[in-house]
């Protein structure tokens, strides 16, 4: 059964150049010849299509496509860094044959521009709480920069190409994901991320929900607020540099002070402490003055608790908790990255990359072995991911 397309109504005809059988001619071996062509009457019932051009952000030409763009097919396996038991760096292996994960209701399948390494990578990787964490094998990774390839039936505000980034466990200790985002894909829930501040490249956000996070819930959980004090143990590690730039510029601290290094002090100031403590030099917990709350960001709580004011808040991240001190464990958040978006858009918090990175997808065990020295300035980061 043959079905003819209706010729293109005059408004349309209107934009297309005129057409004159007559100006038609082309020159073969030195002779001109004139194409013979059916009369314009006949043309009446002629069928066409049209396909309008579609620009890609960051890609280097343009496509015809018709109706919707499309991502490109998902393959169905991927490279990703895996390990099959708990160990030291050693049981990292790199894998070119491993299942990209399934896309829940609620989830997107994210394609993976940069990653960021945290202690608890280091920490879960050795087996520190096997106890509930996910089947072996495992592809490692909590943060996540990437962009959005695949929706599930659920997914209500983030679409196909939207450029993303997010901390795709929910919960840092309990049940974290199997397939993380060291990897050419990962899939994670849409109320996890949030859409990439426009003014930050990928690696820089790759580097920040799971530290922005945690320094964010911290000083929530504190009481913190716009006047009050606070010191920093360990400002230059890749959450309390953000601790620092919260607590001055989102909480409106009365004052700022951190421990760094000798040769970090400056760093420190730079984003936002009016007093930089050189541990090496110096114990915090001697000094006269007090604080409302000391953000212990990286095991010092016996010490810590010398230096709050009476009725104080001590946070503690890691090691051995000593009362007043608390611990918690951060809670994955979209919001939390939406509601701080406006504040890393306008500069006032900035990413801070630790200047050995980032370390190509090739070094991951070289990013894991440096994050565990406990010396990296900001966040450790894996890019590009091929």
């Amino acid at each position: 059964m043959k079905s003819t397309i209706p010729a293109p109504t005059s408004q349309l005809r209107n934009l297309l150049p005129p057409f004159s059988p007559a100006a038609v001619s082309f020159s073969f071996r030195g002779k001109t010849i004139k194409p013979s062509f059916p009369s314009t009457s006949s043309l009446k019932t002629t069928s066409f299509r049209y396909a309008p051009l579609r620009v890609t952000a960051n890609s280097q030409s343009t496509a015809a496509t018709a109706g919707t763009a499309k991502v490109a097919a998902v393959p169905s396996e991927m490279k990703a860094w895996v390990y099959g038991e708990y160990g030291s760096v050693d049981v990292l292996k790199f894998d070119e044959k491993v299942a990209v994960p399934e896309v829940k209701e609620d989830q997107v399948l994210i394609k993976v521009i940069a990653a960021a390494l945290n202690p608890v990578d280091a920490k879960r990787r050795q087996g520190k709480f096997k106890a509930t964490d996910s089947p072996l094998p495992t592809v490692p990774g909590y943060d996540v920069a990437g962009v959005v390839v695949k929706v599930g039936s659920q997914v209500k505000e983030l679409k196909e190409g939207d450029e993303v980034y997010g901390n795709i466990n929910e919960k840092a200790l309990e049940g974290p994901k199997q397939f993380g985002s060291f990897a050419e894909y990962t899939a994670v829930e849409e109320k996890l991320l949030a859409l990439k501040p426009k003014n930050i490249d990928f690696v820089q956000a790759a580097g920040l929900p799971l530290a922005i996070e945690t320094a964010y819930e911290g000083l929530e959980r504190t009481g913190f607020s716009e006047g009050k004090s606070i010191l920093v143990l360990n400002g230059a590690g890749g959450v309390g540099s953000l601790v620092i730039q919260l607590a001055k510029h989102v909480f409106g601290a009365s004052k700022v002070a951190a421990t760094a290094s000798t040769g970090k002090l400056e760093f420190v100031k730079s984003l936002g402490a009016e007093l930089a403590i050189d541990y090496t030099k110096e114990n915090f917990e001697d000094l006269p003055e007090k604080f409302d709350v000391v953000y212990d960001a990286i095991g010092q709580c016996d010490r810590a608790v010398k230096a709050v004011k009476e009725g104080g808040s001590v946070v503690a991240l890691t090691g051995a908790v000593t009362p007043p001190g608390f611990r918690f464990v951060v809670t994955s958040n979209g919001e939390v990255l939406k509601k701080l978006n406006p504040y890393l858009e306008s500069g006032k918090v900035k990413p801070v990359v630790d200047p050995k990175g980032p370390f190509p997808f090739s070094q991951v065990a070289e990013a894991f072995s440096y994050i565990e020295t406990n010396h990296a300035t900001g966040k450790v980061v894996i890019h590009p991911i091929p």
